[in-house]
């Protein structure tokens, strides 16, 4: 008798996210509305060392089996609205960019051409040049990005890696199938920035909110102004999540970035962001390792919750009129 072995079953004891149903093959995805993608990957190192953010997808998957999709903030279950299941993860190898994009853009692609909205666990930030340039050659300059991080991720390169996870945002806003115009940078501050990356937004036409407008002007009022530029003249509206968006109290397993948003206030605008019906979300940037309670890959289930939230309320609403 021959034996099958499955690509998405090779760690033994991983839940699925959410305890969702588990996908083992493309044509599977017809019929969904939302489907998880895991990219176990950390590209070059900028931050001297090794991050663990590869063990992400794996942390956040085992976190996630407390969480239903019910949110008595609204009154709303996710799973009313929308059907999900687990796709498994991305085959990655580990500082092999050109194999490993290849393959997020493969399985992003099936995700996409099903008519099914991706949400991916990260893995580095580098991870969201594939994503969303895939997402941009189905709508070509109709892409708009909310993303939501402490520094712009805009820097030309990391000594000769083009593609590092502090690039990634560069690449985009030469891609021509993106509109730099459409992309809004929420949440950016510290020391941890560089003078030319602050110069490109300006150069490309890209926003920035900054975290001192957050807290000046409110989340509400910072977020409404974010969608009305990511979705004018858009098809598409994307959320991309660094985990140094939050303030380092609210993120001991990530990058430590202080004077950043709470975890109420991510929370909230990502739920506006789905109530908005964007179309796509990662998080990325999660260090499981760093230590025992998995702070941060439970700060990545609520975010992903409070997104899929405000969708189910979108479509509910699509669905009343």
């Amino acid at each position: 008798m021959t034996r099958l072995f499955l690509p998405n079953n090779i760690y033994s004891g991983v839940p699925s996210f959410l305890n969702l149903p588990v996908l083992e093959n493309k044509k599977e995805l017809e019929g969904l509305d939302v489907a998880i993608m895991g990219v176990p990957w950390e590209g070059g190192c900028t931050i001297g060392g090794y991050s663990s953010c590869t063990e992400s997808p794996k942390s956040i998957r085992s976190a996630s089996i407390r969480y239903t999709g019910f949110l008595p903030d609204f009154g709303i279950d996710s799973f009313d609205y929308l059907k999900a299941a687990d796709y498994g993860d991305v085959p990655v190898q580990n500082g092999n960019y050109e194999f490993t994009f290849e393959q997020i853009r493969k399985k992003c692609g099936e995700i996409l051409d099903a008519n099914v909205i991706p949400l991916t666990l990260g893995g580095d930030h580098s991870i969201a040049y594939p994503i969303i340039s895939e997402i941009a050659k189905r709508h070509p300059g109709k892409v708009g990005v909310l993303h939501f991080d402490a520094h712009l991720d805009n820097y030309p390169a990391f000594g000769d890696d083009l593609y590092a996870r502090c690039s990634p945002f560069y690449q985009l806003y030469q891609n021509k199938d993106m509109d730099p115009s459409k992309i809004v940078h929420i949440g950016i501050r510290g020391p941890r920035n560089h003078k030319e990356e602050y110069n490109n937004v300006k150069k490309f036409g890209a926003t920035m909110i900054r975290s001192i407008d957050v807290e000046e002007q409110g989340w509400k009022t910072s977020i409404e102004h974010a969608l009305q530029i990511a979705g004018k003249g858009t098809d598409i509206m994307y959320v991309t999540i660094c985990s140094d968006a939050l303030d380092a109290a609210f993120m001991p397993q990530g990058p430590q970035d202080m004077c950043g948003l709470s975890s109420y206030e991510l929370a909230m605008m990502v739920h506006e962001c789905g109530l908005a019906g964007a179309k796509g979300f990662d998080f990325v940037e999660i260090y499981p390792d760093a230590y025992s309670l998995h702070t941060a890959s439970h700060v990545r289930c609520w975010m992903a919750l409070y997104y899929l939230n405000g969708l189910a309320e979108y479509v509910s609403r699509k669905q009343k009129k």
